[in-house]
């Protein structure tokens, strides 16, 4: 319980929290919110294409997108050094909104998610530590991340539901992210957007490892799901092989992705914005992590992202030269059809004289 114990006192120290004030909540939204306001304050958020490297981390972060030609860019994304004043904490997000009001609902996510996530992983944490008997293994400290991204997950489709300025009926998005916590990796995907490392082989090469699962309508347990809620999966004639999700009565509204916030339109009849939550331990074998939008994995398999990471010479230039591959295969293998959003985020874990 020890390293648990004493992280979360320097927590309450960083936040000025002391024994009494806010003793119901003592690390709640206000803290949280404090804590970004601090961030970006010291440059350590990322909102827009470039790159994230603080003083002495061991992280670089290099971020890239591309609108597509379906108008306004839904894509959106953040990098967060320094995580909830951890120096050893990092997280990432790619948000992949849809709908007319989907670029909205992406922007509120990511606003809301780090915020959320990191209120109630405190909170976990704080009832934890005053357990006596609770004893801090790794498959511990798993399940309070794990709590904690589905708690948050549940709360912000909620506050989404009920958000009067934003009209998520017919409008949704994926949330794809990822906490860097010391030689730990925890990954939560709700949708289909997709996380892929590279790791070293035994035999010396570079090779990809996927770390979520493409939540697609057609997956099994995925359509077993919508089907006892009464909704309808099927591909329309001019788009063989695309699955969607319908409602029981009516051919809307479409959704290539079986997990989502928003939509609320089809949440009744099997659409969920559950995250599947892993983790995994860093090694030195592994070298990056790739989180990137559908638009990326529509054209680019995950080898290939791979090797278009690794053989770029300047690991600031890493997701922008991903990206504009994704953009040249687009139109190479999909003439005729308009070109998705194309975001990404490539999350370098071992430090270079380059960087």
């Amino acid at each position: 319980m020890g390293p648990f114990s004493s992280m979360f006192n320097g927590l309450a120290r960083s936040l000025s929290i002391r024994k009494g004030r806010n003793s119901e909540n003592c690390v709640g939204r206000e803290a949280a919110e404090e804590m970004a306001k601090e961030a970006r304050k010291n440059e350590l958020i990322l909102r827009s294409s470039g790159t994230v490297n603080a003083d002495g981390s061991k992280n670089f972060a290099a971020v890239f997108s591309q609108r597509g030609k379906k108008g306004v860019n839904q894509d959106c994304f953040i990098v967060w050094e320094e995580f909830g004043c951890q120096e050893d904490m990092m997280f990432c997000g790619v948000f992949d909104g849809h709908g007319p009001w989907g670029h909205f609902v992406a922007k509120k996510v990511r606003e809301s998610m780090p915020s959320s996530l990191l209120r109630n992983w405190q909170e976990t944490l704080a009832q934890a530590s005053s357990d006596p008997d609770f004893e801090w293994e790794s498959d511990k400290r798993f399940n309070v991340w794990k709590h904690s991204y589905i708690k948050t997950c549940a709360a912000i489709d909620q506050e989404l539901e009920q958000h009067r300025k934003i009209d998520s009926f017919h409008s949704g998005t994926t949330a794809l992210t990822i906490v860097r916590q010391g030689e730990l990796l925890y990954v939560a995907n709700v949708g289909d957007s997709r996380a892929v490392l590279a790791t070293t082989s035994d035999d010396g090469r570079l090779v990809p490892l996927q770390l979520t699962v493409d939540f697609k309508p057609n997956l099994p347990q995925e359509a077993e799901r919508i089907v006892q809620c009464k909704g309808r999966v099927f591909c329309l004639h001019d788009e063989p092989g695309v699955h969607r999700v319908w409602l029981p009565d009516d051919e809307t509204p479409g959704l290539a992705m079986s997990r989502a916030f928003g939509d609320y339109c089809i949440k009744d009849y099997g659409l969920i914005s559950v995250p599947e939550v892993t983790q995994r331990n860093i090694t030195s074998r592994d070298q990056f992590v790739v989180l990137a939008t559908d638009g990326v994995w529509d054209v680019i398999s995950n080898q290939e992202a791979v090797e278009i990471v690794s053989s770029t010479p300047d690991r600031a230039k890493a997701a922008k030269r991903l990206v504009e591959s994704a953009v040249h295969a687009w139109k190479r293998k999909r003439k005729g059809i308009a070109m998705d959003d194309i975001s990404a985020i490539c999350l370098f874990f071992q430090t270079s004289p380059s960087s």
